[in-house]
């Protein structure tokens, strides 16, 4: 799951909201591109899966799930690794903060955005629904305590879940979703995907539903053109966890993956573990 959310992040941030022409001409999967803006080292991740290691490590941690827990984690993890690819606002302020306590005193959870949607993948991993909805709830409202923020993170976290427990086939998907929690995901996303979370976590849903195969995955988020990081990175950690998707991401990006201290094999361990504690 981590692994396929950095690939996806990854990939996907060389496209974030760059001209049409080069996502035409460049979205075939031969290898990380380079940003035409931004300064982030091709085949690095960005903030998506940062903070999903964040989440996953709180799961991990088998501490009570409490706003306490997920934001000392999320200090944690960005202080351990600082990284380029956060929203310049939420940088500067995990620059400033101090602990956890400091975290909760000075955020201000009012972003209807893709940032609780984009880590939410993990929480997929407890073994009811109704624990996936009231956890992911937690972590979603500590930076995203609107109606919105929560829905898109719900249905990002339930996603993974409905994928990981097999709940039914892909096809389904919109239905089961739409049954849990309200939005529009039984209906096809088109065109340029925006910041908002509903849109990001629409268009995954839809890539999910279309594609038979990691790779077709990956390269229909890109196509969408926008936010298609974030997009891409909550399909494929949802799409890794389905029986019904080949996975057959190219060894050029998984090979392309960055793999330092908290690269690849750091998150093939600890998606063994994650996926270990569903047992």
């Amino acid at each position: 799951m981590l692994v396929e959310i950095a690939v996806g992040d990854a990939y996907g941030a060389g496209f974030e909201y760059a001209p049409d022409e080069l996502v035409r001409t460049r979205n075939d999967l031969s290898g990380y591109v380079a940003h035409p803006r931004h300064r982030l080292r091709p085949g690095c991740y960005t903030d998506d899966t940062q903070m999903s290691i964040a989440v996953a490590e709180a799961i991990l941690s088998g501490e009570r799930w409490t706003p306490e827990l997920l934001a000392r984690h999320f200090v944690a993890a960005f202080r351990r690794d600082p990284r380029e690819g956060y929203a310049r606002h939420f940088y500067d302020f995990l620059c400033g903060v101090h602990d956890a306590r400091d975290f909760l005193e000075r955020i201000r959870p009012d972003s209807d955005k893709s940032g609780a949607a984009m880590r939410a993948c993990p929480v997929g991993v407890f073994p009811t629904v109704g624990t996936v909805i009231e956890r992911v709830r937690v972590q979603a409202a500590l930076t995203h305590n609107t109606t919105d923020g929560i829905a898109a993170a719900t249905a990002a976290a339930l996603a993974t879940h409905y994928f990981l427990y097999c709940l039914g086939p892909k096809a389904d998907l919109g239905r089961f979703l739409a049954g849990c929690v309200p939005g529009p995901w039984e209906g096809d996303w088109y065109g340029k995907v925006g910041q908002k979370g509903m849109m990001s976590v629409q268009a995954a849903i839809t890539a999910l539903r279309s594609c038979n195969r990691l790779s077709d995955l990956l390269r229909t988020c890109v196509a969408f053109t926008g936010d298609v990081d974030t997009v891409a990175a909550i399909a494929l950690g949802a799409g890794s966890c389905c029986d019904e998707i080949e996975q057959d991401l190219p060894d050029v990006l998984l090979n392309g993956l960055e793999n330092g201290p908290f690269g690849r094999d750091f998150l093939a361990a600890l998606d063994r573990r994650l996926l270990a504690s569903m047992s």
